[in-house]
């Protein structure tokens, strides 16, 4: 019998690149190009072309582990899960729901995200819920939310990119973190636009920039503010746009008129001359972009700096119009749907507000519960792992890595073994697993069905194409088991489908609507933009495309671009921010005189749980590093490949020097993707945006120490 291909999406990114699975007849699957899907249109990286290998019994659990003697051995199913409910049971019983804590990822699908929240609200009865996608875009999604009273990674789709005029890119090296946009950027330039890059380090993507930008890291608030004062002072704002369009601009203006340039050059280490040429460039053509990532983002005013582009944005009014706006390049694979149905500590299904009384309502009514019987919002994802051992006694994780992931990560590592009780649910035995009590294998992209919300706000259809090892069963069909040991017997079923229709319903009317949004729906188009309503609410008998067909009227389209009428906010119009620098939280002294930044290099991802466990993808970047300017290295007497450490006030990591004139020379850089002496996320800083909760990973003090040959 011929095999056939199954045409789906990428584990990794938030691309969620188009690609196909074809089982080989000798056992293992292929992947290969998928040229329809309009984001990567048939173009992979080393990371999708590879995705499969995670897929073999021989790198991924295929059964259930419980820790016996001090050391994880095989377990049966009912054994493992009897053992989980009761250890989650028994816990809530003595110190109260709260003691339970609930830690999901970005990776999830919409539905087991969905069921996730669902779980731990409704089964469990705890407030404490978050996911590491609080790591990754919170700042830009709280600053969107302040500004358009809507966050969705990119407010249009990335093929607008080619046919704009300028595009201001801060704090990505997508041309490592997801190779396949970069097309659209180059395009960009093919097609007369131009590209500014704002990163300390340069970068593959910064040199394909017209205009490198290299601030000292943690500036990028001053940055975006002395770009503001030059539009102000150079009568480059668009007035009437202002004043039909937004509010709040005098106070917005006169905290920006406080950034003059050579201000903003002295703290930021850019020239005046590039700051007015940044400008130029900008306004020059009729549509530009600004376009965030982790950079900006991933700091303790990560909500401020994003404020503060979408001011510049604003100003020159170049948000809700065609071909022109703010957007967030979101990084994990469904970080977007993740927080929208209810893996964040404050957020309902729908991207609804927790402590909304009428959001509780709608969703209570959806699960069949009380309203009041719904815990308040609860702890960020720092201040969840924080609380471990202590407030929170037992935890349940699904699909993260903290022990490499977090920040201070040696800290979260201990408060991890101080529990109780930890179960942890994944695909591989990841250094999170290795500390479990329970550790659950369940399925992964290619041997289940089930929904992600790309970085465009595009919903897609992951299809199931291989059946997984024997042993190993879904997230669903753990959350379902857990409930019904639990004493909840309805409301989590094992099917995919059937769990996305009841998010459909908790979605309806909120700002993250699903509800006109089914599996056949998305099979047929290729994906569906939300917000997208079902037109036929009124009816749940039928699907809304089965509905209106019978009707013979026409379903939502989705929506590709938002705010091109008006911004989601009560009155219609856009927000400024006023907002002002301040320094980061941990600014270089004597003793620690140089900045750590941290980030990604093509061949891993995130945490490494799954890249590592790929040969090719290890021969590629087998380790971590330190990046160091020539110059620093010569006055510490570093030499390339040897090892030096890196020490903050949190503690040490060790690797081998890696000398370059792409970075500062008061800057050193690390890849966070290893365990280890080579733990980058030992070093960062846990200090936290107090808006967003997000933690500042992009800017610590440290000073960098030489070992010498073979140390």
């Amino acid at each position: 019998m011929e095999n056939t291909s199954t045409p789906t999406h990428c584990p990794y990114c938030a691309l969620q690149c188009g690609m196909n699975i074809t089982p080989l007849p000798q056992g293992g699957v292929e992947v290969t190009e998928r040229a329809d899907f309009p984001v990567n249109r048939g173009a992979l990286c080393g990371k999708g072309r590879t995705a499969a290998a995670v897929l073999s019994p021989a790198v991924r659990l295929t059964s259930p582990l419980v820790r016996s003697g001090g050391r994880l051995v095989e377990a049966g199913w009912a054994e493992a899960l009897d053992l989980v409910a009761e250890r989650l049971g028994a816990t809530r019983d003595r110190y109260g729901p709260d003691a339970l804590g609930v830690f999901g990822g970005g990776g999830l699908t919409n539905e087991k995200a969905y069921a996730l929240g669902k779980f731990a609200r409704v089964v469990l009865g705890t407030s404490q819920i978050d996911y590491n996608g609080r790591f990754c875009m919170s700042s830009a999604a709280a600053a969107g939310a302040k500004a358009f009273g809507l966050d969705r990674g990119l407010p249009f789709p990335l093929e607008d990119i080619p046919r704009t005029g300028c595009v201001i890119l801060v704090g990505s090296n997508l041309a490592e973190t997801m190779p396949p946009s970069l097309r659209f950027f180059t395009e960009l330039r093919e097609n007369g636009g131009t590209l500014i890059v704002v990163d300390p380090r340069r970068t593959r993507t910064a040199e394909q920039a017209d205009l490198h930008l290299a601030p000292r890291p943690g500036t990028d608030l001053a940055l975006a503010l002395g770009l503001l004062h030059l539009v102000v002072a150079e009568g480059r704002t668009d007035d009437a746009y202002i004043r039909e369009r937004t509010s709040g601009w005098e106070e917005a203006r006169a905290a920006a008129m406080a950034h003059w340039p050579e201000y903003v050059e002295r703290i930021t280490g850019v020239s005046v001359p590039h700051l007015r040429e940044a400008v130029r460039l900008f306004c020059a053509p009729e549509s530009a972009m600004v376009l965030t990532a982790r950079g900006p983002e991933q700091q303790s005013k990560g909500t401020d700096t994003v404020g503060a582009w979408i001011n510049l944005c604003l100003a020159t009014g170049r948000a809700g119009r065609p071909l022109s706006g703010y957007g967030c390049l979101t990084g994990q694979g469904n970080g977007q749907g993740g927080r929208e149905h209810g893996q964040k500590a404050d957020q309902l299904p729908g991207y609804r507000k927790l402590d909304d009384p009428a959001a509780r309502r709608h969703v209570a009514g959806v699960w069949g519960v009380d309203p009041d019987a719904l815990p308040g919002p609860g702890r960020s994802a720092y201040e969840l792992l924080d609380a471990l051992g202590t407030d929170v006694r037992a935890l349940l994780l699904m699909g993260s890595n903290p022990v490499v992931s977090a920040p201070r990560a040696a800290h979260v590592e201990r408060r991890l073994r101080s529990l109780d009780f930890l179960a942890v649910a994944d695909v591989v035995l990841s250094e999170t697993a290795e500390l479990a009590d329970v550790v659950l294998p369940v399925t992964q992209w290619a041997e289940e069905t089930g929904t992600t919300t790309s970085l465009e706000g595009r919903v897609l259809l992951r299809r199931r194409a291989v059946s997984p090892p024997p042993g190993v069963r879904s997230d669903l069909y753990v959350l379902h088991e857990l409930a019904a040991r639990l004493g909840v017997e309805k409301g989590f079923p094992t099917d995919p489908e059937e769990t996305f229709e009841e998010l459909r319903r908790a979605s309806a009317g909120g700002p993250a609507d699903y509800s006109g949004i089914t599996y056949r729906r998305l099979a047929k188009e290729n994906g569906v933009f939300w917000p997208c309503p079902d037109p036929e609410s009124g009816s749940r008998e039928r699907s809304p495309v089965d509905a209106a067909e019978a009707a013979g009227t026409a379903v939502h389209p989705g929506t590709p671009r938002l705010f091109l009428d008006r911004f989601a906010t009560p009155g219609g119009r856009a927000r400024f921010v006023a907002v002002a620098h301040r320094a980061t939280a941990e600014e270089p002294d004597d003793e620690y005189p140089l900045l750590l930044t941290t980030g990604r290099v093509v061949a891993q991802y995130q945490s490494g749980a799954q890249t590592r466990r790929v040969p090719e993808l290890n021969a590629a970047a087998p380790g971590p590093f330190v990046e160091l300017h020539p110059r620093l290295a010569a006055r510490l007497g570093a030499a390339e490949g040897e090892p030096v450490a890196v020490v903050s006030r949190r503690g040490r990591a060790v690797a081998p020097a890696r000398i370059t004139a792409a970075i500062r020379p008061d800057t050193v850089f690390m890849p966070f993707h290893w365990p280890g002496e080579g733990r980058a996320n030992t070093l960062t800083n846990p200090a936290l945006d107090p808006t967003s909760g997000m933690p500042e990973f992009k800017s610590c003090a440290v000073r960098v120490e030489v070992l010498g040959p073979g140390v």
